[in-house]
């Protein structure tokens, strides 16, 4: 039987009967693309799973045809001269968000399907204990592509999982990841078929929770911790680093190509 914890709304967290919980991006027509009211809903979410003594572990997942990609693009460009006071404050919705997961003292499991991209989708992979991926999902860090940084912790998640070089050359050049590439990386833990992606990813996350859940939760805080402080260190210069980004021109052309789908043209202003 499963309990709804939060039932409606853009963000949606499930309970069933062996301590899992789902916590459901619920933005489909989107993408599950990320604004304020979206990254708000997700810290709702996380603080319930939080607050639940229930819950054994935590599977993330994504509504629709993606399970999130990104930022929300259009939301961005609508703002002008506005957008980096709105940047602020959805850059610190997604940090208490990721800081928020990175401190949940269960599992973490996120179950991914289409793309994972910018801060929000790629981030919360990032983010995450275990990423298992649909064969056909795919990767793509993003920000440096409009104009912008890395941010949800990825400047210090993103190296430790697949070292340095590589974060950098992702960073950088923005290259689409496909689900066997992001394995062989070590970006995911494994990879399945597209239609045994939910279930294999519910019986992870049951036998996790079948699990000694604090041992669970000590083993997980002790991998983390060595590099958990610097990523909470990190998070308000990411934040400041995007909020200063967004207002350059570079960063206004990068969002008008991705809505005009067509290739951007920086001048490094």
């Amino acid at each position: 039987m499963t309990e709804k914890l939060i039932a409606e709304g853009l963000v949606l967290l499930d309970l069933d009967d062996d301590g899992v919980g789902q916590l459901r991006l619920n933005r489909p027509e989107a993408s599950n693309g990320m604004d304020v009211p979206f990254l708000r809903a997700l810290y709702d979410a996380v603080m319930t799973a939080h607050g639940e003594p229930r819950l054994r572990a935590l599977l993330l997942t994504g509504e629709g045809a993606n399970f999130c990609a990104g930022g929300d693009i259009k939301t961005f460009a609508s703002k002008g001269a506005g957008l980096p006071d709105y940047l602020r404050e959805a850059t610190s919705w997604l940090q208490v968000s990721t800081a928020g997961l990175l401190s949940l003292q269960l599992p973490v499991i996120a179950a991914v399907h289409g793309y994972a991209a910018g801060g929000g989708g790629f981030g919360l992979v990032c983010a995450s204990d275990i990423v298992i991926a649909g064969e056909s999902a795919k990767f793509l860090a993003g920000a440096t592509r409009v104009g912008m940084a890395p941010d949800a912790g990825v400047s210090v998640t993103l190296p430790h999982l697949v070292g340095l070089r590589k974060a950098l050359e992702i960073t950088l050049t923005n290259p689409t990841l496909s689900a066997a590439e992001a394995l062989r990386i070590g970006l995911v833990t494994t990879v399945v078929p597209d239609d045994a992606l939910l279930d294999e990813a519910l019986d992870l996350a049951r036998s996790l929770a079948a699990g000694a859940t604090r041992a669970l939760g000590a083993a997980k805080r002790l991998m983390w911790s060595g590099l958990g402080s610097r990523v909470e260190a990190q998070l308000p210069e990411e934040a400041r680093t995007v909020a200063e980004l967004s207002g350059t021109a570079d960063a206004l052309e990068g969002l008008a190509a991705v809505i005009e789908r067509r290739k951007p043209t920086f001048t490094g202003r």
